[in-house]
């Protein structure tokens, strides 16, 4: 199974949440823990517009750690077919992802992946399985 870390799970990751070791003992050895390239650059964004200073350069190298031992995946092209049809539905629902999160969305379900992830709009999501690992 694919695990895809959204980029609240990743900060949480990053600072030692205690129940990621929970999860983390408990994958089996098919399982991958991943995160794609648009929550790479939210992470790495989220860092950008932080003051220059020691909390900031702890943080950078703390998440680029992080994020250097993890699988990202790309965007599959197949993930554009998602992306309309769950922009679509979570519009007729009447509910709204912001771009970003729509095609976390769409590669999560193109991937077959569980999104690991504390966003509750995505729950509006029809096809996206998804897991909180900070409960």
């Amino acid at each position: 199974m694919i695990f895809l870390l959204d980029t609240n799970a990743i900060s949480d990751f990053v600072r030692g949440h205690p129940r990621f070791d929970f999860y983390f003992d408990r994958l089996s050895a098919d399982d991958r823990v991943s995160t794609c390239v648009v929550v790479r650059g939210e992470s790495l964004y989220g860092i950008e517009r932080m003051p220059q200073g020691r909390r900031r350069s702890a943080l950078e190298a703390a998440t680029t750690a992080a994020l250097a031992g993890l699988p990202c995946y790309a965007i599959p092209a197949a993930a554009g077919d998602q992306y309309s049809r769950i922009k679509y539905s979570c519009e007729r629902k009447g509910s709204r992802l912001d771009e970003n999160d729509l095609w976390i969305a769409a590669t999560a379900i193109t991937l077959v992946a569980t999104l690991v992830t504390l966003d509750v709009d995505f729950k509006n999501v029809d096809g996206l399985i998804i897991e909180d690992w900070t409960t």
